[in-house]
């Protein structure tokens, strides 16, 4: 105590008179001030940051921390953030709006587009919410490029392209980042490996209004293409001079490139319905809407089309949209012959008719052919379109389809009824509905149909194959009967191997249509078998007259030489002759899809109908003479002399024969109408029994080849009998050596 007095006492001192206080006066403040700090920190020393004392040694978080214990704290811990924007939330700050943490609190604003009706930029909670949409279009605070216009959308906006314009390369359309360019000309060039003076200069106008296109002249611009295709197809010229093949990849080509030009350029167009006529008849109707009306109906001459204009409008799409129908109707020149394929649905139904397409058959265009399109590609619902034809009434034998030209890889294309369906179908119209626009085009297509009948099936196989038997009989006859052999069973004996080999190829290769070429082979020999059987025919009808008309000298020898020189020349010769000329004019019609025969396009059929219709005429006409010179200039003769009676008989076989080769074909001429069906059944079993009613007539009826068959028939017995005697004698002679 004393050396502190003595220390304050040394510290004080008089200055003037006046005490004063040193510096170490204030050195002993500061140490007694620091002893009272050490107090207070050795109070909270236990206490985390973001915390003050709570009752002793207790700590309480500050507002808006807490710890892994709660709020308060005892012993060790730390106050950490409390996140009240979750997970899980804890605040909520409505719809429209996000809640945004801070340390030790939270505040809500609006979602990026919004913002609150006060012009504040946050608030609390729910209660204080007031976000609305902004308008960044009519503010100004879009970035739109200047090709395009803003479109406002629910807390956004898009940048959509100018009518008349498109997307640059490397930009889509409707974003925040479009930008666009005046829509141009799509390229459309002509098909490759197509010579055609006509369609080159097509394709130059075409290339002239590409090059002078504008947005602005896109209505002329259709208007002048409307014309161009109208006059190619009014006057294809050198068109038609190509194979069917080459004129179908025109027309996918034509197809093809105008729908995809017109989809494109009429986006450049003013909002209405627009129609664009030309001469021919080649018509377009257009209609361009941003929201149009409910129902779309775009009519013209001779099609109507009708969708809900949702279909048309893409979803969310507030820009134009564009739904067109054009006509065509020289475009069916081009597409003549083209094939039919059926979906396997459709062709289920026919197949459990018994039914099946007739491939030979190409299908009739029944109306103009027309093409739809529009700026949304993808259908929600289908279309229905309506078409006009000429008047029509389906036969027993065919169907209408509703089909539509679907083109291939290669550039051709064919008809096909995917995805359409027949609505309806009257005399002069026909609706239908497809739930795509596919290609370009939906048309109506005729189509021939061929029954299948498994009884004719049946009666084919099991007349053809006794006939095979009866033919083989015959044939072996001929042969082998040496009594009866003379010219007139020469001519049988060719006759007859000529059917047996036409009716074994026909029973077994008529349906080999795996492979082209060999069905094409199987055809001409079909062809050339048939075409022979009737020239045999023919030779057998002029034996018979020249025979008759020798009769009164009772010579023979005169007719056997002739027939003898003719005999092979002209019977196998004479066939060869039209096949020749058949397969060098026309070698690709040989065989159809579904049958080795001659195909009926461009009347090919008549390669062989032709020659037989020749035949049957000369031969009637044979058998007519003949019947006239035996009855005015055999009167006189014996009744009993052998020559009349030989001729006799050989007038009631050449009559059966004319009857059974030549008049049955007459019945496969007569299938039309209401009694084609009843001519199918009496056609099927005369035809397939010939080689039966061959037997019959010149073996079995025939005196000498039944004696000659008794004489086979005991000569066989004997043989059986002997044989039998010695089996007998050797085992008698074998039990008698033991």
């Amino acid at each position: 105590m004393a050396s502190s007095v003595a220390v304050l006492t040394g510290v004080c001192t008089k200055r003037n008179g006046h005490p004063r206080l040193l510096p170490g006066l204030l050195l002993l403040l500061l140490l007694a001030l620091g002893v009272g700090a050490q107090i207070n920190s050795d109070s909270v020393r236990h206490c985390p940051p973001k915390s003050n004392i709570f009752k002793g040694d207790a700590c309480l978080c500050f507002p808006g921390f807490s710890s892994s214990s709660g709020k308060i704290l005892r012993g060790r811990g730390s106050c950490d953030d409390i996140n009240e924007c979750g997970p899980p939330l804890l605040v909520s700050c409505g719809r429209l709006a996000d809640c945004q943490n801070t340390e030790g609190s939270y505040y809500c604003m609006c979602s990026l587009g919004y913002e609150l009706a006060s012009g504040a930029t946050t608030f609390m909670n729910e209660s204080e919410n007031t976000c609305r949409d902004v308008d960044e279009c009519s503010s100004g605070q879009h970035m739109c490029h200047y090709s395009t216009v803003c479109v406002n959308t629910v807390g956004s906006y898009q940048c959509h392209c100018r009518r008349g314009w498109e997307p640059k390369p490397g930009f889509q359309d409707k974003q925040l980042n479009t930008t666009c360019e005046e829509i141009s000309f799509p390229t459309w060039t002509p098909p490759p490996g197509i010579k055609s003076h006509r369609l080159s200069n097509f394709f130059e106008r075409v290339q002239e209004l590409r090059r002078d296109f504008k947005p602005a002249l896109a209505q002329q611009t259709i208007q002048k293409l409307i014309w161009g295709v109208d006059e190619l197809l009014k006057t294809p010229g050198d068109l038609e001079a190509l194979p069917r093949s080459k004129q179908h990849y025109v027309a996918t080509n034509l197809l093809v490139g105008l729908e995809d030009v017109l989809r494109d350029i009429s986006q450049a167009l003013p909002n209405g319905l627009l129609t664009f006529n030309s001469s021919a008849g080649t018509d377009l109707s257009l209609e361009v809407q941003e929201q149009g009306h409910s129902n779309v109906t775009l009519s013209q001459n001779q099609a109507k089309m009708l969708l809900k204009w949702d279909v048309a409008h893409e979803s969310g799409d507030s820009g134009p949209s564009v739904v067109g129908l054009i006509t065509t109707p020289g475009m069916g020149k081009l597409l003549a012959e083209a094939p039919l394929v059926l979906e396997p649905e459709k062709q289920a139904v026919l197949h459990g008719a018994h039914k099946s397409l007739l491939q030979g058959v190409s299908p009739v265009l029944l109306s103009d052919v027309i093409s739809a399109f529009m700026s949304n590609k993808k259908l929600s619902s289908p279309i229905t379109y309506i078409l006009s034809h000429h008047s029509v009434t389906p036969g027993p034998t065919q169907k209408v389809f509703c089909v539509f030209w679907e083109h291939s890889q290669d550039g051709s294309g064919h008809w096909s009824t995917r995805g359409c369906t027949l609505v309806n179908s009257g005399d002069t119209s026909t609706t239908c509905q497809c739930t795509h626009l596919s290609s370009f085009a939906v048309l109506l297509a005729h189509h021939d149909v061929q029954d299948d009948d498994p009884v004719l099936v049946m009666i084919t196989y099991v007349g053809l194959g006794l006939s095979l038997m009866c033919l083989l009989l015959a044939a072996l006859t001929f042969l082998l009967c040496k009594a009866i052999q003379n010219t007139s069973t020469s001519l049988h004996l060719q006759l007859s191997i000529c059917l047996f080999l036409a009716h074994l190829l026909f029973l077994v290769a008529i349906d080999r249509t795996e492979i082209k070429v060999l069905c094409s082979i199987i055809a001409g020999a079909l062809h050339y078998l048939y075409l022979a059987s009737f020239t045999w025919m023919l030779l057998e009808g002029l034996h018979l007259f020249l025979t008759a008309r020798n009769l009164k000298v009772v010579n023979y020898s005169s007719v056997n030489r002739l027939m003898k020189k003719l005999m092979f020349p002209v019977g196998y010769g004479v066939p060869a002759i039209i096949m020749a000329i058949s397969a060098a004019s026309r070698p690709h019609l040989y065989g159809t899809p579904t049958r080795c025969w001659l195909n009926q396009e461009k009347r090919f059929i008549w390669s062989f109908l032709g020659p037989v219709c020749a035949i049957f005429s000369v031969n009637l006409a044979f058998f007519l003479m003949t019947l006239w010179i035996l009855k005015s200039k055999l009167s006189s003769l014996n009744s009993e002399v052998s020559t009349f009676q030989n001729t006799r008989m050989l007038a009631f076989k050449a009559t059966a024969q004319l009857l059974i080769l030549g008049c049955t074909w007459c019945l496969g001429i007569l299938q039309v109408g209401p009694a084609a069906h009843v001519m199918a059944y009496l056609f099927t079993i005369i035809n397939s029994l010939q080689g039966v009613f061959i037997f019959l007539v010149y073996c079995l009826l025939s005196q000498q080849v039944r004696e000659q068959y008794r004489k086979w028939f005991k000569g066989i017995r004997r043989t059986g009998a002997e044989s039998e005697k010695y089996t007998v004698s050797s085992r008698a002679t074998s039990e008698a050596s033991k």
